[in-house]
């Protein structure tokens, strides 16, 4: 080997180096002490050379695009592809191998891919440098998964912790672990899962592991069998290979492309739908009939009958697969939106997802009188609804059956995010004060850390029935549950004898930050009440000063 290649072999073992004492630097042994579920951190790295320069990192992301050098190759170069080949890749497969045999057992999962990417002469070579599978820990791997699997979530009756999903998820669709990848197991322990952490708030933390375990599976080791890859890293396009076939189109792994599919559409961002319908399309393209079926009816779980409603004043139809219900108002009478609201009530009782959005075709365009909602079909339809006083008990029950923490109407995002039933709650509260209970127990479900429509509809329902001995309860409820942002102009009437001895019977009893925040968005700080309290006398005085002392305040 000439003196070139020696410093270059040089370079790169000392880049090596570099990446294992940076990985180095962190306490592996307590790291994978946080679940049973992992045995090592790392299982991969890549080495780049290009111009003289070697980085290495555990980075498998590609993003850049070859450029004309790097097709054609460069003269520059001082490295030909054969002495990557035959000198520089046996090289470093020997020094990788003894530099992990160095490192703390839990640093290297228990198998281990090092790859490098070489700019040479005649273009850009990649090849795999050195491969490692360590069948001691792969076996306490598989013994702790059927472990977990038995005790955790077949017998389980507790909620999950999301990290053991990150690695079940995973290592239930390695094919490393499992080559005889049994589906219908993996889709039944995914959906028991979601089933255990039902109503917990890191349910949707759960469902995203999952997705993405699905989405990478697919993405990277499926779909590659069968299609050629077009488009970009982050807007994919499949073209299907001349020569892929499948012998049953309705059974396997297909039906993982299904359900990861179903899992995006249903629950994940709306910008990820384009993914979910793009599976959808290749499941379809390779035959299988369900996949077709689907994007059409559902996915068959219910009854026809409850999944599809047709008269001459109104049209229902829904699809669980895309969490979409299409109502078409014919006639704009009180009659078809009850036979809406009925089929919505009941599509709900049968389990239909929550996170749901309505696809409303109707003459009218009108909204609720509440600022900062989102301008969508579902929330139209329930403030037309909300037109005729006799549907009003329906709409309670409609959100009785919604209201579900972590979950939120699917064509809402961010600062418009609202929990299924918002918009009857709202409206009704607004309506009528015999429905401030249903108002408190809305308020007692939302999600005040991913939600903040309550604000706005605070606001306006003390603008809409006033401060006085039968609204302040149930304002109280609404302010523990709205964030420090909202802008309740309700001071002056707060300062009113009758309304601080109210508001105090309301907030004893409550945590002391609970009263601070309540303090905050009526006077707008503990300082402010301070100031105010100290030009007060007799019983005012004392009041306010209470006010202070359950804020944890003297």
């Amino acid at each position: 080997m000439d003196l070139s290649q020696e410093t270059v072999l040089d370079e790169m073992k000392r880049q090596i180096d570099k990446w294992t004492a940076y990985i180095s630097d962190k306490d592996a042994d307590q790291i994978v002490k946080r679940t049973s579920l992992q045995v090592g951190i790392h299982d991969y790295a890549l080495l780049e050379y290009a111009n003289g320069r070697t980085n290495v990192s555990d980075n498998n992301l590609d993003f850049t695009v070859p450029g004309a050098a790097a097709r054609r190759g460069n003269s520059a170069e001082t490295l030909t592809e054969e002495q990557v080949r035959e000198r520089i890749v046996p090289e470093l497969a020997a020094y990788i191998g003894q530099t992990l045999d160095a490192l703390t057992p839990a640093l290297i999962d228990y198998h281990f891919t090092f790859t490098g990417k070489f700019r040479t002469r005649e273009g850009e070579v990649r090849v795999r440098i050195y491969e490692y599978v360590n069948e001691t820990k792969k076996k306490q791997l598989l013994e702790r998964i059927s472990f977990y699997i038995e005790k955790k979530l077949e017998a389980g009756k507790y909620p999950t912790k999301p990290l053991e999903t990150f690695f079940l998820s995973r290592h239930l669709l390695d094919e490393r672990l499992f080559p005889n990848m049994d589906v219908g197991r993996i889709i039944s322990l995914f959906e028991k899962i979601q089933q255990v952490n039902k109503g917990n708030k890191h349910l949707a933390e759960h469902r995203n592991y999952l997705t993405v375990a699905l989405r990478n599976w697919a993405e990277d080791l499926w779909l590659p069998r069968y299609f050629d890859q077009a488009g970009t890293q982050f807007e994919k396009q499949y073209k299907k290979k001349s020569e892929a076939w499948l012998e049953n189109t309705e059974q396997g792994p297909i039906e993982l492309i299904i359900y990861a599919a179903i899992l995006i559409l249903k629950y994940e961002p709306s910008y990820s739908r384009s993914t979910g319908l793009a599976m959808l399309d290749c499941a379809i393209e390779l035959g299988s009939a369900r996949a077709k079926r689907l994007t059409v009816e559902g996915s068959g779980t219910y009854a026809k009958e409850d999944v599809c409603f047709r008269d001459e004043v109104a049209e229902c139809t829904a699809n669980d697969v895309f969490a979409e219900v299409t109502l078409v108002i014919k006639q704009e009478t009180e009659e078809s939106y009850g036979r809406a609201l009925r089929f919505l009530t009941r599509l709900l009782s049968l389990g239909f997802p929550k996170s749901y959005q309505i696809k409303l075709k109707s003459g009218l365009k009108q909204g609720l009188p509440i600022k900062g909602l989102a301008k969508s079909g579902t929330h139209r339809f329930f403030a037309q609804a909300l037109e005729y006083p006799n549907l009003h008990p329906l709409l309670e029950e409609y959100a009785r059956a919604a209201m579900e923490t972590f979950e939120w109407y699917a064509d809402t995002e961010g600062e418009k995010n609202c929990m299924p039933g918002s918009y009857a709650v709202f409206g009704l509260g607004l309506a009528d004060r015999a429905y401030f209970p249903l108002v408190e127990d809305y308020m007692g479900k939302i999600d005040a850390e991913h939600q903040s429509v309550q604000n706005h509809f605070t606001v306006a329902l003390a603008e809409r029935h006033g401060v006085n001995a039968e609204t302040i309860p149930t304002l109280v409820k609404c302010m523990l549950h709205s964030t420090d942002s909202m802008k309740l102009k309700i001071k002056a009437d707060m300062e009113d004898d009758t309304h601080l001895r109210v508001l105090l019977e309301q907030v004893r009893g409550l945590q002391s930050y609970e009263v601070a925040h309540i303090n905050y968005l009526i006077w707008g700080g503990t300082d402010k009440l301070k100031k105010m309290a100290a030009k007060e006398e007799g019983d005012r005085r004392q009041r306010l000063s209470e006010l202070l002392q359950l804020a944890g305040h003297q």
